[in-house]
Order: C-alpha cells, then sequence, then structure tokens
C-alpha cells in the first residue's frame, strides 16, 4: 500500500508555477522548487518526477489560471473592440500587482534555454499558436457580422497583437507607467482597425 501524500499538490504547484514565472526555468534550481513546495528531495521525484516534468506542469497551471482568466476577460464582451482591450486590461491590472512577477511565464519562456527542450518547445509555440487562433476566429467572426470592416484582416492582427504582447512583458521592466502602456495599447489597437 502506497502512502499518502503529506501536502498539498494543487498548492505546492501553485507555489513551484509562481517561482518558474518568477525566475524562469534556468533560474530555478531543485533547492529552490523544494523550498517553496516544502516537500522533500524524495517526495518531489515521486511526485514530480523531474524538474522537467514539474515546468510542464507549470505551464498548463499558468494556462489553466492566469490566461484562462486574460481569455475570459476577452471573450466577456460582446464587441470584439471592447473585449480586446478588457484583455489588455487584464494583462495591465496583474501588473499593478506587486505579488506578479512582470512578465508572461509563457512569454518568458520563448528563450533558447526553453526552447532547446523539444517538450518544452512543442508545449509553448503550441499555446503560442492556440492562443493566436483564438484571436483570429474572434477577429474573423467580428468581421463576417459587420463589426469589423471587410478589409480587415484578422490573421495579421492577431500575429501583431501576440508579438506586441510579448514584446510589452519584455520591456514592462522599464516601462512601468500605466498610462504610456494604456497610450501604446490604444494606438496599436487602433492602428489595427479595432
Amino acid at each position: 500500500m502506497g502512502r499518502k501524500l503529506e501536502f498539498d499538490y494543487g498548492r505546492a504547484l501553485h507555489k513551484a508555477t509562481r517561482l518558474f514565472w518568477a525566475k524562469g526555468y534556468s533560474n530555478t534550481s531543485l533547492r529552490d522548487l523544494l523550498k517553496v513546495m516544502g516537500i522533500r528531495e524524495s517526495s518531489f521525484y515521486n511526485v514530480a518526477k523531474s524538474k522537467k516534468a514539474l515546468y510542464i506542469e507549470s505551464l498548463k497551471h499558468y494556462n489553466d489560471t492566469v490566461t484562462r482568466r486574460r481569455l475570459e476577460a476577452f471573450a466577456s464582451e460582446k464587441s470584439v473592440r471592447r473585449g480586446v482591450r478588457r484583455f489588455f486590461e487584464t494583462v495591465l491590472d496583474e501588473l499593478d500587482d506587486p505579488k506578479t512577477p512582470r512578465i508572461c511565464l509563457m512569454a518568458g519562456s520563448l528563450s533558447t534555454d526553453v526552447l532547446a527542450e523539444p517538450e518544452f518547445n512543442d508545449y509553448v509555440l503550441g499555446e503560442m499558436r492556440l492562443f493566436e487562433k483564438v484571436l483570429v476566429d474572434r477577429l474573423a467572426a467580428a468581421k463576417k457580422t459587420g463589426e469589423l470592416p471587410g478589409g480587415f484582416k484578422p490573421e495579421l492582427a492577431a500575429q501583431v497583437i501576440v508579438t506586441y504582447l510579448q514584446g510589452l512583458f519584455r520591456v514592462v521592466r522599464v516601462l512601468k507607467d500605466r498610462r504610456e502602456m494604456e497610450r501604446q495599447i490604444e494606438a496599436l489597437l487602433s492602428g489595427l482597425g479595432l
């Protein structure tokens, strides 16, 4: 008969996710993970199997919580124009929270150390494509209903938004003024016809 887990795995996963989010994959040591998760090395290998496996689980946990919250904000508005602004507002609200690392875990995973691992590469790039598809589908639907003009290019707009987001998360440490970020986002969206 197996031993009963003596800790809350969901809570430990959440803590590991926040650590990876703050420090990145390569800068997070096993010792850091053990400390933040509150477990011993033997328990770690019984539950998480490896740092790589835990990182994938952390990326999934991040998408199930943070990314989902952002997409729910996007979908919550009837108008795609208002929805995309709500999406960015949610991102900025998160960045205003001093407890939140100043980068997106997925954006932080677009690094050579992470993408060099085939399993990470497949997951991260697959999730980026999925996010872009959600944007394209919603923008295309808005074009079809006439909310967006006939010449609007949903695929191009989605690609630009995804690219801008990656840059935003990388420079946000320098551009700490929310008003400046809001002006940039509005210029971007207006320029795209949104």
